[in-house]
């Protein structure tokens, strides 16, 4: 999920708002997050959320609960979401 930080103005700034998003992803949802692109850009973050279920329904709808806290976080906006589902 590729994520607009526009209020950062560091990489500071930008890795509290992510890492602070990343603590609420991971304990809402017992699922594994990590920041895994534009390290070097301080407006911009790419996260990767994961699980493992054997009910692919409940993973679509974990993504989609993980998704709407994340649109509810008003320091980050969503630019863009690839979900794979194996």
């Amino acid at each position: 999920m590729r994520l607009a930080v526009p209020g950062a103005q560091s990489l500071k700034q930008k890795r509290q708002v992510v890492q602070s998003l990343i603590v609420r992803i991971r304990s809402a949802f017992n699922v594994s997050v990590s920041e895994v692109d534009d390290h070097d850009l301080c407006q911009t973050a790419t996260i990767a959320i994961a699980c493992v279920s054997n009910d692919r329904s409940a993973v679509n709808a974990m993504l989609s609960k993980a998704q709407e806290l994340i649109d509810k976080e008003l320091r980050v906006q969503i630019q863009a979401v690839a979900l794979e589902i194996d």
